[in-house]
């Protein structure tokens, strides 16, 4: 969630989305040259122990002043507006955060058009909020329009295109429309040298999973495997990272009908669990872990080797 601030750069809030941190560098540019140092669209918010009442209350104030000098289509109203959105969106109120960003969306576009830095930050912003409301069929509005502006100004490998890509990548799956969500998600992976490992690993599960939802369960193993070695190198195989992935591999066996097969990558993720139970996080895992492979141990025919587990 990106607040504007006194110089008019984007600063993300953390409080509501800890994992968005991108902003486009030309959007902080522009927006440093919009706001002026000392605009009341950042009046600056109470300590950071003051109750999320006060800090919004500062923020109501800011743009109420904005609004009643500038007029509520100014940009630093926009802006004052964006924050304000932000500060509902941090202490939970998602409706209202949506209604203030949404307004402060149409007024962006009526007056300043599409393409301008400050109606991107705040179409970014409504999209998170959509996505923290569960409303993905509607993020996946504003990502889209948003992966068309940047990929026309940036160019497709651009990092700010790709993870807009990915964002709408994941908005579609969760919207159940998950061809799309395939097709997004390998164009991001195809273009992922500028992100980290666990971003790109993020990815590939996501894909993973919507793969596994039109049917191509081959396919979707693929990906898991890809992860799963990518952290037993990385972590370790008894990490608990790399534990969930190889057990949500053996599940996928489990659902493809394939007992046999599931019971070989169950055992292996159950003797890897056991070898880590010190680890509070393994030992829960460890529990559903064996439930699974006592299922596919008798799912093969193997009702003695289920038993044995207990």
């Amino acid at each position: 969630m990106t607040v504007l601030l006194r110089d008019g750069t984007g600063a993300g809030s953390g409080a509501l989305l800890p994992w968005f941190s991108s902003v486009l560098s030309a959007a902080r540019r522009a927006l440093r040259r919009l706001l002026p140092p000392g605009s009341a669209a950042d009046v600056p918010a109470p300590a950071g122990g003051a109750p999320a009442q006060a800090r919004t209350a500062v923020l109501e104030r800011a743009l109420a002043e904005c609004v009643a000098r500038d007029g509520e289509e100014h940009p630093e109203a926009i802006a004052a507006r964006n924050n304000l959105a932000g500060g509902y969106a941090a202490s939970g109120r998602r409706d209202e955060a949506a209604a203030q960003f949404t307004r402060a969306l149409d007024d962006a576009v009526r007056t300043l058009g599409e393409q301008h830095p400050l109606t991107e930050v705040v179409r970014e912003n409504l999209a998170l909020c959509h996505e923290d409301a569960a409303r993905f069929a509607d993020a996946a509005q504003h990502w889209r329009r948003l992966l068309d502006q940047r990929s026309a100004r940036l160019g497709e490998d651009d990092p700010d295109t790709v993870l807009t890509r990915a964002r709408l990548a994941s908005a579609c799956r969760r919207a159940d429309r998950f061809a799309e969500a395939v097709a997004h998600y390998r164009c991001a992976l195809e273009r992922d040298a500028a992100f980290s490992v666990e971003e790109a690993e993020t990815w590939r599960l996501g894909l993973a999973l919507a793969l596994c939802r039109t049917g191509r369960e081959d396919e979707s193993r693929e990906q898991l495997r890809a992860v799963l070695a990518q952290r037993r190198r990385r972590l370790g195989a008894r990490h608990p990272r790399t534990l969930a992935v190889h057990h949500r591999l053996g599940l996928s066996y489990v659902h493809s009908d394939r007992p046999d097969e599931a019971v070989g990558v169950l055992r292996e993720t159950y003797r890897n669990c056991l070898a880590a139970a010190g680890d509070p996080e393994v030992r829960l895992l460890s529990l559903r872990v064996r439930r699974d492979l006592a299922a596919a141990y008798r799912a093969a025919g193997r009702p003695g080797d289920a038993a044995a587990l207990y």
